[in-house]
């Protein structure tokens, strides 16, 4: 990191340090200061969240996704909010307001003989809490699969905010190989999938028709779940209120190696489709998640699958 980078991180840090300090009660109030500068104002990526939202819900009347499209720029500042309170914010809190609801799921897999388990999750919510509050399970070490971020600033940042209590990043083209590692040494972890992401286009080898359209998605967690035997948990996510979820775990496979291929990623994609339909406004909806279509895939590798709704 360079001298300029250093700065900005330094001055970035200092900034959110003393945002961290307020309560949620007056962050939320700087939330619906940004909701104004960012919908109204800056409209960022609205052209994409309105393309998202009418290509996923066409039986929508135009009011029902305007209405749609306000409550998600809601959420979306209340996760900028959220995610700056993570710089002070408690253990206790976080775990209070992210509160899980069956952490015996993941005590139980342990509990089998498996060290090591894969945790799937969507951007729902807010998943910085989400991955926040995990050391919950003891003697379990946290690991996040990440993407380094352009800035160089920004992306210690957010690996500062990920990490204070406790968890560790691994980036994504190092995956494979810590992972290795992992199962080898037999250190009790659990590693989290952010696996609603938009393949590359030379991975674009599972389509499966999700929130009504053809859609590409990463291959990478159930091909690791398959090759290392890695039991698989997904995550439900519920919001409460305002600043508070309720997660629910439900176990994908035990032994993914009995798994037909596909079968586990189509199931996540299942799983993650009936989340977002229980409260789409939470989903991010920013995201550019159908940039790619089935013909833009490479032709010898390319798959599509139909998602079983019973495994």
């Amino acid at each position: 990191m360079n001298i300029w980078n250093k700065f900005l991180y330094a001055l970035l840090f200092v900034w959110v340090k003393v945002h961290a300090l307020f309560p949620l009660r007056v962050l939320y109030v700087l939330s619906d200061i940004l909701y104004f500068l960012i919908y109204k104002v800056v409209g960022y990526r609205r052209d994409v969240v309105r393309h998202n939202l009418k290509a996923s819900f066409p039986h929508k009347s135009k009011a029902e996704r305007l209405d749609l499209e306000r409550r998600f720029y809601h959420h979306f500042c209340d996760y900028v909010v959220e995610t700056l309170k993570m710089a002070h914010i408690s253990q206790r809190e976080l775990n209070q307001r992210a509160f899980i609801e069956n952490p015996e799921v993941i005590d139980h897999l342990m509990d089998q003989g498996h060290d090591c388990l894969l945790l799937l999750m969507g951007h729902c919510g807010n998943w910085e809490w989400y991955a926040g509050s995990t050391p919950y399970f003891h003697d379990a070490t946290i690991y996040q699969i990440y993407r380094p971020l352009k800035n160089q600033a920004v992306d210690r940042l957010f690996i500062y905010l990920r990490t204070r209590f406790g968890s560790k990043g691994i980036k994504k083209n190092d995956t494979l190989r810590d992972l290795v590692r992992i199962r080898r040494s037999r250190e009790r972890s659990v590693v989290i999938f952010l696996a609603d992401q938009t393949p590359s286009r030379a991975n674009l080898h599972f389509w499966t028709h999700f929130l009504n359209q053809e859609t590409a998605f990463l291959t990478g967690p159930e091909r690791i779940a398959r090759k290392l035997d890695l039991p698989v948990v997904f995550l439900h996510v519920r919001p409460v209120k305002r600043g508070r979820y309720t997660l629910h775990f439900e176990l994908v496979t035990e032994n993914p190696r009995n798994t037909h291929e596909g079968d586990i990623t189509a199931r996540y994609a299942y799983l993650l489709e009936g989340l977002i339909l229980q409260a789409p406004e939470q989903w991010l909806w920013t995201h550019k998640r159908w940039k790619y279509r089935p013909e833009d895939a490479p032709s010898k590798e390319a798959s599509r699958t139909d998602k079983n709704l019973n495994t």
